[in-house]
């Protein structure tokens, strides 16, 4: 899914010769850094470097890497994984079963004034409070954010800020290749994505990975408007690869009383008649 050579290939696409004190001019053809100049200006041998770029030098060192990232200008989350890829013929991450603590998803529904969710590095949804499942319209467990966001085209109006939306979703799905780079569902739903999305295959393409801790995040809801939220992302010790989300309001503001408005709004799972004793939770501790 992803691979040492190609994030090398391209991330010296986007060095700017003359930012690192290499003269161009009005001849020069090549997009970036060359190999060459990589290899100078990193301290390592011309031929090892072409060897890196082809995938047939293996487990470069530390300093390496760290000569590599300095020159091709990579911030911390591309530093990491960059390290992960050169590991991976050593070390291949397990992907995480999907399966939550009980105790997890009593702190989920206590989160009452913001929808709040689970979910994992496929950015599969594994459970979502009442105000999640309000948000996006649906039963939120088995719901995956980056096939709504660039397969389903009737509901891309929902996001505000469409296009970052897609940055944000591709970034982590590199990420998340690097990490689990044996998990086949991740890769069944990249190629699932790239088959039927022409913006994810060029996004795709670039090989940009990110990492979002939280931001904004806006959305147009059908019912309610234009919510203008903040996203925190908080990592599970206990269940590596999965995030805790939480959307929240700037207190006194229009989107606090969009979000109010929008709890006192029904479900269709609440809508519809259940037997007694039998109703099924908003949440699973089952998904994958």
């Amino acid at each position: 899914m992803d691979d040492l050579a190609g994030f090398l290939r391209t991330r010296r696409s986007r060095v700017d010769p003359a930012g690192v004190g290499i003269p161009v001019d009005s001849r020069r053809r090549v997009e970036g850094l060359r190999r060459e100049e990589v290899a100078h200006l990193s301290g390592v041998s011309v031929d090892y470097y072409v060897r890196l770029e082809q995938g047939r030098a293996t487990q470069p060192s530390e300093q390496v890497l760290d000569a590599l990232a300095r020159v091709l200008g990579l911030d911390e989350t591309e530093r990491g994984h960059l390290d992960r890829l050169a590991r991976q013929p050593r070390h291949r991450a397990k992907a995480p079963s999907g399966r939550l603590r009980p105790e997890l998803l009593r702190v989920l529904d206590l989160v009452s004034g913001a929808p709040a969710l689970i979910m994992n590095h496929r950015l599969d949804v594994l459970a979502g409070n009442r105000l999640a499942e309000l948000l996006f319209g649906r039963p939120l467990p088995g719901f995956n954010t980056a096939r709504h966001i660039f397969l389903e085209e009737a509901e891309r109006g929902l996001y505000a800020d469409w296009e970052t939306c897609t940055l944000d979703a591709v970034g982590h799905l590199r990420l998340a290749a690097g990490t689990y780079p044996a998990d086949p569902r991740l890769a069944s739903l990249i190629g699932e994505l790239a088959i039927g999305s022409e913006r994810f295959r060029r996004l795709w393409a670039r090989a940009d990975v990110s990492a979002r801790t939280h931001g904004r995040k806006a959305y147009h809801h059908p019912l309610v408007g234009l919510l203008e939220l903040h996203q925190e992302n908080f990592a599970l010790p206990d269940a590596p690869g999965t995030e805790l989300l939480v959307l929240s309001a700037a207190p006194g503001t229009p989107t606090e009383d969009g979000l109010r408005l929008l709890g006192t709004l029904r479900t269709d799972e609440e809508d519809a008649p259940v037997a007694p004793g039998d109703r099924r939770p908003r949440t699973s501790t089952d998904v994958g």
